[in-house]
């Protein structure tokens, strides 16, 4: 048995893909997975719609206040656009998390995630020579003729 990979949280061998998490182990025959792909997740972060629904709930704050004092209507708008900019700006700091996919017995899971782009591309470059190596090999008989 080679293997391809060992870390923390994967092995990858000839025989098995292995991840494990502080809950759970999962473990998946590499002969029987097909269709590998990557995908990539955002960060669970605030959905878009949350900083544009206060910025305006905040004008309409403002409104009534702008007849008592332009001033305060102002203070509040500027606020409220403060707050819009730190929303934004935590959700583009959120980290993106990298999924390895997989059709494994007719079921679609998801194999392995990380946050850390370099861990999971060894993950997945290990993963990919697996199944290179566990293909059956080819033969000239199987070629068509040019």
């Amino acid at each position: 048995m080679r293997i391809y990979y060992r870390g923390p949280d994967a092995t990858v061998t000839s025989e098995h893909f292995v991840h494990r998490t502080p809950t759970t182990t999962k473990a998946f025959l590499v002969r029987d997975l097909r269709n590998v792909g990557i995908a990539s997740v955002d960060g669970a972060g605030l959905p878009t719609a949350l900083p544009l629904g206060g910025g305006a709930v905040a004008l309409v704050a403002a409104w009534p206040l702008w007849k008592l004092s332009p001033l305060l209507a102002i203070g509040v708008v500027g606020l409220a656009g403060f707050g819009m900019a730190a929303a934004a700006l935590l959700r583009r700091s959120r980290p993106r998390t990298w999924l390895l996919q997989a059709i494994y017995r007719g079921q679609t899971v998801d194999l392995y995630g990380s946050a850390d782009a370099r861990i999971f591309n060894q993950v997945s470059r290990a993963l990919r020579r697996a199944i290179e190596d566990a293909r059956p090999p080819s033969s000239w008989d199987d070629s068509a003729a040019a």
